[in-house]
């Protein structure tokens, strides 16, 4: 009995759902697409701070570089309580083991700043303390959900305004949406790659003390939506 029941009511949702289609499709409509896209300075940028003793030029422990990278931290204003954050990676990177089987320890930070500006000052000043294996992980914008849902308003009047100029030369008329779907919404924001950063002064940071000033440069972030929309023709 449950069986028959169950059976009957797919098949009442099947017919349905054709009933549906069919009126959708009786009817007279136009169907558009429009894509909108836009790009934004990142203001979130994650380095990666690996602190090892065997990559100190002065040898120093990994403690020692601790130390030195909270300070440099500290002078350039940053909250380490808030964007400084230990990561806890894999085994095989917690330790180096030599031929006399000494263990050097590891340790590696995520670090967020805002700006390129304050990008360039972290490279330069954690170089001068013997600290130089750093590199950029990703790069986010902060209010990406809202410039997404920004780009969408601004995507479905975009795909009115085309459907609207194309009945006109019928002397029609749009009516009411009949169906709206979101196709895709996508961002290039980096993740785990260098891509986007271009450095420029101090002979690229690495390999020189030269004094120049440090420019950083990220690529803007595209972010890019598109809909699909069927007008009702009137």
């Amino acid at each position: 009995m449950k069986r028959t029941r169950l059976v009957l009511i797919f098949l009442f949702l099947a017919i349905w759902s054709y009933s549906q289609e069919k009126n959708f499709i009786d009817q007279p409509y136009l169907e558009t697409e429009a894509e909108v896209d836009s790009l934004v300075i990142p203001d979130k940028i994650f380095l990666t701070i690996i602190l090892n003793e065997s990559d100190s030029r002065d040898k120093k422990s990994t403690e020692e570089l601790e130390i030195s990278m909270q300070q440099v931290l500290n002078s350039l204003k940053i909250d380490t309580e808030k964007d400084l954050t230990l990561l806890d990676i894999s085994s095989d990177f917690k330790k180096y083991f030599l031929s006399d089987n000494k263990v050097l320890k590891t340790k590696m930070y995520s670090l967020i700043v805002r700006d390129a500006r304050t990008a360039g000052k972290v490279l330069a000043e954690l170089e001068k303390v013997g600290i130089s294996n750093v590199f950029l992980e990703k790069t986010e914008f902060s209010d990406s959900e809202n410039l997404i849902l920004k780009l969408k308003s601004l995507a479905v009047l975009k795909a009115k305004k085309k459907a609207e100029s194309m009945v006109a030369p019928l002397n029609q008329k749009i009516g009411m949406p009949i169906f709206i779907s979101d196709l895709n919404s996508i961002s290039d924001q980096l993740q785990g790659k260098a891509a986007g950063i271009q450095i420029r002064g101090a002979s690229n940071i690495y390999g020189s003390r030269a004094s120049e000033p440090i420019a950083i440069d990220f690529d803007k972030i595209e972010f890019s939506v598109k809909v699909s929309i069927k007008f009702k023709i009137e």
